[in-house]
């Protein structure tokens, strides 16, 4: 008898995703390290609490994505598509966030100061999320 924990079934660690239509996909607490997902739609997708270590989303769309408490770090999310996402609490130490789009995103207590972005998102991150108030 084979017994599947739950853990088991959110593992997608080392697995391909690009170009995937995965919008409202719930990959809550789920296991994404090293993923890649350029290219995919993830449009309304719930990524909250999941590990997004080293995983690759270029190119994708995330609009309107949750990733509350996402660890994000190092990952690359160039050219992707972040607006009106929610990533509170999410750590994003050395995240490539280059030529996103996600100035109108909620990025509360989010370390987004320690990621590599373009002047003009770290400008407004800064405006409205200052990291005196985030840290």
């Amino acid at each position: 008898m084979i017994i599947v924990s739950d853990e088991d079934l959110k593992d997608f660690s080392y697995q391909s995703f690009i170009g995937a239509d995965l919008a409202d996909a719930d990959f809550e607490g789920a296991n994404l390290r090293r993923a890649i997902f350029d290219g995919a739609n993830l449009e309304g997708a719930n990524l909250s609490g999941a590990d997004l270590r080293n995983a690759s989303f270029v190119g994708a769309n995330l609009m309107k994505a949750a990733l509350d408490g996402a660890d994000m770090r190092k990952a690359r999310f160039k050219k992707a598509k972040l607006s009106l996402s929610n990533m509170q609490d999410a750590k994003l130490e050395g995240a490539d966030l280059r030529g996103i789009r996600g100035r109108y995103a909620v990025w509360r207590r989010a370390d987004w100061w320690n990621a590599r972005m373009d002047d003009g998102l770290y400008k407004a991150l800064e405006k409205k999320w200052p990291r005196s108030q985030n840290e």
